[in-house]
């Protein structure tokens, strides 16, 4: 960080428990979904961090709560050193401005009632007193910046292929000038074909506005790609966390080189380390006593199932949550 300024995001110690209910009328609660527990990182200015794990890991709620579409159970969430539950009022129009998301499916994500100029320029009408002129302009120039013609402004979603349509929702998370763009799976629902066209676009435009991303991917591929920081998530806990390359030419927790020995190698000929996993991801509602993971770990141990593990910095910068090191 420059001159010791605050990162541009910081989760600090963030639960989200969700409660399960039983009965109609006389609803009474008898237990917790915990979808996050307890989880911390930081994403600097024009920097991103690849958030990975299996479906049912908590991804997604983190991004709703970065996106204030959840509120956490315990935890802050930090920009730029201010807890966004404490915005109102000018303070909360300007984080929707500057705090924007890019979701996976673009078939869904668009209105098939609006136009695209209206799509795209929707963030900067609604939190921004804008001119219908400076609209016009800043909808054209975002519209150019990621490949679509001006000319398409007054067309429907439906009148674009997938790829179009996903830089659609690209262009209409930078016209407000944002700081921090959540991409929750951005290119999966998108064809190989397409999907290199849309990572190159999201590097030049981070390079470009100097924005900040946080990746939600199940594809590894992806995130060594874009991330310059990498986080995995399993079962709601952070099990490690480390610069990009450093954790993909060394992982340490089992978990992690499950999901790398589960991955398509780079070069078919590689010969690689394989795991696999036995049983099922456990249920958030009750998750195993101590490292979460140890049901499913080749490398358990007795107290694995007895004590939770402490997070570690094994390298610099290289943190792992396991009782192996």
């Amino acid at each position: 960080m420059v001159n010791g300024a605050a990162p541009l995001l910081e989760l600090q110690g963030v639960k989200k428990y969700f409660p399960v209910t039983k009965g109609l009328i006389m609803m009474k609660t008898v237990g917790y979904v915990q979808a996050v527990d307890g989880i911390s990182f930081t994403i600097k200015q024009g920097e991103t961090l690849g958030l990975v794990g299996e479906s049912g890991c908590g991804k997604t709620t983190t991004s709703k709560m970065i996106l204030r579409l959840e509120v956490p159970t315990e935890g802050r969430v930090l920009l730029e050193g201010k807890d966004i539950q404490d915005f109102k009022g000018e303070e909360l129009r300007d984080y929707r401005t500057i705090v924007q998301a890019v979701f996976q499916d673009p078939w869904s994500s668009l209105s098939p009632r609006m136009r695209v100029r209206d799509i795209i320029a929707e963030a900067l009408v609604v939190n921004r007193q804008v001119s219908s002129e400076e609209v016009k302009n800043r909808v054209e120039e975002v519209m150019t910046q990621v490949g679509l013609h001006t000319d398409q402004a007054k067309n429907y979603p439906h009148e674009f292929s997938g790829g179009q349509r996903q830089r659609i929702a690209v262009a209409s998370a930078l016209v407000s000038y944002p700081k921090l763009i959540v991409l929750d799976e951005p290119v999966s629902a998108l064809d190989v074909s397409i999907r290199a066209q849309v990572m190159n676009l999201l590097k030049d435009l981070q390079g470009e506005y100097n924005v900040g991303y946080l990746l939600i991917a199940h594809n590894l591929a992806t995130v060594r790609y874009m991330a310059h920081q990498t986080a995995v998530m399993y079962l709601g806990q952070l099990v490690e966390y480390s610069d990009t390359e450093e954790l993909y030419k060394n992982p340490l927790h089992p978990y992690t080189k499950a999901l790398f020995s589960a991955a398509l190698p780079s070069h078919p000929d590689m010969i690689r380390e394989e795991i696999v996993l036995t049983g099922e991801v456990p249920s958030p509602i009750n998750p195993p006593s101590g490292c979460r993971f140890h049901p499913r770990c080749p490398f358990a141990m007795d107290k694995c199932s007895e004590e939770a593990p402490v997070e570690k910095e094994v390298a610099p910068g290289h943190l792992v949550s396991c009782h192996l090191y």
